[in-house]
């Protein structure tokens, strides 16, 4: 099974490194752009888990509000 996922990978990275240079950096943005744009939601969603999770710290140098 690995042998033929590495074979599919050389022949799709040759047939990207064949291109013309601007269809590569379009083909290159499509793909990359939308997965980190769905990583960087999927760290904004965690962050603010673990924040709500542990909630805010009192501010200490602040005198209390009334």
């Amino acid at each position: 099974m690995f042998n033929g996922l590495a074979n599919w990978w050389d022949n799709a990275e040759l047939w990207l490194a064949q291109l013309w240079f601007p269809l590569q950096f379009i083909l290159v943005v499509a793909v990359l752009g939308p997965l980190c744009l769905g990583a960087a939601w999927l760290i904004d969603r965690i962050v603010d888990r673990i924040g709500a999770w542990f909630g805010s710290a009192p501010d200490r140098d602040c005198p209390p509000r009334s």
